[in-house]
This record gives structure tokens, C-alpha cells and sequence, in this order.
């Protein structure tokens, strides 16, 4: 079994290229968005019931995906790295992951914020991320998260597990893809 975390920036290309690995491999994706939509359905966004909801959801998926049998899991997420909570769920979330004999691996992607910028239109995000759907509002919030977090790590983590880093700026989901398994199958 494999987890395969896959963080970096908003519009960076995370669940694009999570897509494309699920395509290639038959390893199931879940974008940090299928928690956090349904989450705003009920609570408003940073609230104590949303961070519940959130978390229960996204362990749930972890869980069943470990006893169930599949190949491993896609996870998409923007990780804040100097936010200890993020830390704490990312550092919990491998460990449940490793503890259960999954070889575990973190793809960092990151990209110009121009293209970022261009991205955040996508057809695909727009589709399955509805709180995107107001470009000028989305758009707002990913330049704000520029200023605000640590999303790209500059090579270094507070966690240790295999890390791989990947300015895919000039490069299709496919070939990102096609080298994160490379990786992962150069490890086995």
C-alpha cells in the first residue's frame, strides 16, 4: 500500500495531478475538497463544527482505506508548514498510514504564482471545488495565502518521509505523474 501526500499552494495543481497518478495506477484520490464542500454545507468555514466535521471525514477515509484492502491512498492538501496544527494532522496522518505497513511519500509541487493564476480558472477545479466558482474571490484568497503561509517547504519538513519536490510550472499532470510513480516504484 501506498500513501501518497500531495501538497503545495492553492492551484498549484494537487488534485490535477493526484487525477492523473489514480488514472495511471488505479490508487484511489481524495482532494482535500470532497471533505471541506460538503463541511460548508452546514458550517461556516474555520468554525469548531467545520474543523469537526473535516477531521472526522478525512479520518474515516483514512481508516477505511487501511482496512479495506485497496493500493493506497491519493491526498491532496495545502499544508500551512509553520502552522503546528497542520503539522500535527500531517506527522498523525502518516503515522497511521506507516503504522499499517504503507509506504508513505510527501510530493511537494509547486509553480509560479502566474500560472497558479491561471490554473484557478481550470474547467476541472471549478467542477469539483464549487467555493472556487467565484474567480475574483478565489483568486483574492490565493494571493492573500502567498503572503500568509508557508506552503512550499524550501526543502525543509517537520516530518521525515520520503520527499519529493516538483516545480511542475512548465509540466502536464501526465509527466508529473509519471515521475511520482517512478519514484515510488524505484523505492519498492
Amino acid at each position: 500500500m501506498n500513501f501518497i501526500l500531495i501538497f503545495g499552494p492553492p492551484a498549484v495543481g494537487k488534485m490535477t495531478v493526484g487525477d492523473a497518478i489514480r488514472t495511471k495506477t488505479g490508487i484511489p484520490l481524495m482532494h482535500n475538497h470532497l471533505a471541506i464542500e460538503p463541511a460548508l454545507k452546514f458550517f461556516p468555514y474555520g468554525t469548531p463544527s467545520f474543523h469537526r466535521f473535516v477531521e472526522t471525514f478525512r479520518r474515516t477515509i483514512f481508516e477505511e482505506t487501511i482496512n479495506s484492502g485497496l493500493k493506497g491512498l491519493i491526498f491532496t492538501f495545502a499544508w500551512d508548514l509553520d502552522d503546528e496544527e497542520d503539522n500535527r494532522f500531517v506527522k498523525e496522518t502518516c503515522e497511521l498510514f506507516e503504522t499499517s505497513g504503507a509506504k508513505v511519500i510527501l510530493v511537494e509541487l509547486k509553480a509560479d504564482l502566474s500560472q497558479r493564476l491561471v490554473r484557478n480558472k481550470s474547467e476541472k477545479r471549478l467542477h469539483e471545488k464549487p467555493t472556487k466558482r467565484d474567480i475574483k474571490t478565489s483568486e483574492s484568497r490565493l494571493i492573500e495565502a502567498e503572503k500568509l503561509y508557508r506552503l512550499n517547504s524550501n526543502g525543509g519538513l517537520p516530518v521525515q518521509y520520503r520527499h519529493l519536490i516538483i516545480d511542475n510550472t512548465h509540466m502536464s499532470p501526465e509527466e508529473v505523474a509519471d515521475h511520482i510513480i517512478d519514484t515510488i516504484e524505484e523505492r519498492r
